[in-house]
């Protein structure tokens, strides 16, 4: 993947979408209209942090690299560079993949 010119703002991260899967687990093919949206993904910028009451800035729980799981509906959809992209506030992402 290309450097993305992206700066997230506060708790926003930016995803990489990973791609839907076109094959089930029994070796059935999906058709595009029947592959659901993919809910994982890899991190590839992450904002400063939330700023607190107290003007301290708070810590992301995700870095670049992680990689997530995030809500069916979560975040916003944008294109840069060709590529499909997620932006998404840190209290959208589920879990960390470990």
């Amino acid at each position: 993947m290309a450097k993305i010119n992206l700066r997230p703002l506060d708790d926003r991260v930016v995803v990489s979408p990973s791609d839907a899967e076109e094959v089930t687990a029994g070796g059935i093919v999906l058709p595009d209209a029947a592959q659901e949206k993919p809910q994982r993904g890899k991190v590839v910028a992450v904002g400063a942090g939330k700023l607190l009451d107290s003007g301290i800035r708070g810590e992301l729980s995700v870095a670049i690299g992680d990689e997530v799981i995030y809500g069916k509906y979560g975040g916003s959809d944008v294109e840069v560079n060709g590529e499909e992209l997620k932006i998404l506030r840190e209290s959208d992402i589920l879990a960390k993949v470990l």
